[in-house]
């Protein structure tokens, strides 16, 4: 049988896959082309694919969130999870290259910078870390500007997650609209809500199977954060990002941030004297 090509080619892996397309994405720059800087492309093209997928998964739990089908929404959170943990040790495959050999090609990477992911920052503003600076870091990019400014308009996965706390009887108040005070006081009702299904996680079982797979969430891209850097640092040492950021020192400021820091603080509160009709939280 003579075999097919073309548009109108039955159907293969290849074809689904767009396996011919895909494998030409990864165009080095450097001249002579530098043995491991297709690894380098190839690495990052990956991330971006799986990027991609979480932002997929968290705008699938943003949904079911909204529908109030929580047990779905931790099943996608937890989807995310596994992924996260593939990227920690995808990261570490860059440091079988040697110092010398990534600044063999470093240089003509000018002026792009890890730091102008768009998906990246996607993912932290869809968590629930927006910051209106990375917003005007992309304004010269269109299309990296309009999906971002989406993201930061839309609600987030924090957001929505404490929107389902409260249709289930907790008081979790959102801060869109609220002053400093009232986003203070905000902060102490949901960090007091957690503190009750953390409590009661029997009769809460739902709530605090999401709780506990949006903390890993939180958890393990601050891990990535922190391995990112080691793997920086072993490299290229203190040495500017090629974006001009302050590269490791930058990156280090990086750490501390959290997706969801109330899911964090309830736990420095709880306390096995916590029951229904006492609270040491609520004092404070």
């Amino acid at each position: 049988m003579t075999q097919q090509y073309g548009d109108n080619a039955p159907l293969s892996y290849n074809k689904y896959l767009r396996v011919q397309d895909l494998i030409e994405l990864q165009n080095c720059l450097s001249d002579p082309v530098h043995h491991d800087e297709l690894l380098f492309i190839t690495i990052h093209q990956a991330y971006e694919l799986w990027f991609k997928q979480i932002l997929h998964e968290l705008d699938a739990s943003i949904d079911l969130l909204n529908n109030d089908r929580l047990m779905l929404a931790t099943r996608a959170i937890n989807r995310i999870v596994d992924i996260e943990k593939l990227l920690l040790n995808q990261i570490h495959i860059l440091e079988s290259m040697t110092p010398i050999s990534f600044l063999s090609f470093r240089d003509e990477l000018n002026p792009a910078s890890g730091f102008q992911s768009m998906q990246f920052r996607e993912i932290e503003f869809s968590s629930g870390l927006k910051d209106e600076r990375i917003l005007r870091e992309f304004a010269s990019d269109p299309y990296a500007s309009e999906r971002l400014q989406r993201r930061f308009e839309a609600e987030s996965i924090a957001e929505t997650f404490y929107r389902a706390l409260e249709r289930r009887g907790l008081k979790a108040p959102v801060d869109k609209g609220a002053d400093q005070a009232q986003a203070a006081r905000n902060y102490h009702e949901r960090t007091h809500a957690i503190l009750e299904i953390l409590t009661h996680f029997e009769d809460r079982y739902e709530e605090f199977q999401l709780a506990e797979a949006l903390i890993e969430h939180d958890e393990y891209f601050s891990l990535w954060r922190s391995h990112h850097i080691k793997m920086v640092e072993r490299m290229v040492g203190a040495k500017r990002g090629t974006g001009g950021s302050e590269g490791i020192g930058y990156l280090k400021t990086t750490l501390d941030k959290k997706f969801f820091p109330e899911l964090w603080e309830a736990r420095t509160y709880l306390d096995t004297k916590h029951n229904r009709n006492e609270c040491p939280f609520a004092g404070r």
